[in-house]
């Protein structure tokens, strides 16, 4: 038995946060509903690339789930609803406060009549405050709440982040922690909750040491001037001879020593403190005088936290990902294939069986529940 077999989840939400967040509970045995607008769907099924007839994006974001195909403005299909609010004990949705209730499907109107109902509101800048009704996406949110002055390149070359920090670390993550503890409190109480998820309030943990600088100094940090941001010859990154980068983060004192010992680095240099950047500029210096596999050599079985930089086919392909079963599940496609499912952070001992090779599902497709 999986930990949410006996959960029902709506989930009202597009692209991505909702939807990875009802992943993560779909993974873990929960039933999910996919309410999508008829023959339209999710937008995400409509961006590319596409494989076996299908949106690897949407495929991989929804595996496992149901979809039920409802114009929400039409009364009849309000009615279609009904038999899913009485079953569900989690609905997700991320419009912009004030949508769901013009819809007569906001927190306040649902929990009269289901008070179980735990409602997860997931929005960039949350239900209340000057910013409630203003349009983002993950770089607004980043560029918004200081995270993106951290580290974003010289000004002449600014570098988006890799990764859509907003969305999954300050929105699909938080949304699944706070519906489980709610979970647990409606199992002490017998009550639901609304659960107000903003994204941008999320992303200020993101940055303690930032806040922790700030707060000991009265200064904030700068863009790349800090230790985690790439201002001190202990945390860099370092081109090497042949084009490689080299990941070096031995930030302790013992891990430098060590570093310091492979590099070959003068012993007037070693203190970083006399002076930082006549370390970092010789540090850099030697990295960049010998290749990417010299390197990879001289540090290997070294206690010195440094590593060159791979690629996506490297790391996909690296015997430890591969030997932790990281990419042993798969999405079935449409058309006879299937895809790598998402890795998510969802204990193995939780998840689906490897055998369950479950889809993304057609619009429409979810079958009408029986009445508890």
């Amino acid at each position: 038995m999986q930990p949410l077999d006996d959960i029902t989840v709506l989930d009202f939400s597009t692209l991505l946060p909702g939807p990875l967040a009802s992943l993560l509970l779909a993974e873990a045995g929960a039933r999910v509903i996919k309410v999508e607008r008829p023959d339209i769907g999710d937008e995400m099924r409509h961006y590319p690339p596409f494989l076996g007839g299908q949106s690897a994006l949407f495929a991989m974001l929804n595996r496992g789930k149901e979809s039920l195909a409802l114009d929400l403005k039409s009364p009849d299909d309000l009615v279609k609803l009904e038999a899913w609010l009485e079953r569900a004990d989690v609905v997700i949705e991320q419009f912009r406060p004030g949508v769901m209730a013009r819809l007569g499907l906001d927190f306040e109107t649902l929990s009269a009549r289901f008070p179980r109902l735990i409602y997860c509101s997931v929005t960039g800048y949350g239900q209340t405050g000057l910013k409630a009704q203003v349009a983002g996406h993950d770089l607004n949110y980043i560029a918004e709440t200081g995270l993106l002055s951290l580290s974003m390149g010289s000004k002449d070359a600014p570098t988006i982040p890799p990764a859509l920090i907003a969305d999954i670390a300050g929105g699909a993550y938080p949304a699944v922690m706070n519906i489980l503890m709610a979970l647990l409190a409606r199992g002490r109480t017998g009550t639901g909750c609304h659960l107000d998820i903003s994204m941008t309030d999320n992303l200020f943990a993101l940055m303690w040491w930032a806040l922790g600088q700030q707060a000991a100094t009265g200064h904030a940090p700068g863009n790349a001037d800090n230790l985690l941001t790439g201002g001190t010859a202990r945390y860099r990154l370092y081109p090497t001879k042949d084009g490689r980068v080299l990941a070096a983060a031995p930030i302790e004192d013992r891990f430098w020593r060590n570093f310091c010992q492979v590099i070959g680095l003068a012993a007037d240099l070693r203190d970083d403190r006399v002076d930082p950047e006549r370390t970092l500029c010789a540090v850099a210096e030697i990295i960049a005088a010998k290749t990417g596999e010299h390197w990879r050599g001289a540090f290997g079985g070294v206690d010195a936290c440094c590593t060159l930089v791979a690629d996506l086919d490297a790391a996909m392909g690296d015997a430890h990902f591969r030997g932790r079963g990281l990419f042993e599940w798969q999405t079935a496609l449409p058309e006879d294939g299937s895809l790598c499912a998402l890795p998510v952070p969802v204990a193995s001992s939780f998840r689906r069986p490897l055998d369950q090779a479950s889809r993304a599902p057609d619009i429409g497709s979810a079958i009408l529940p029986k009445t508890r």
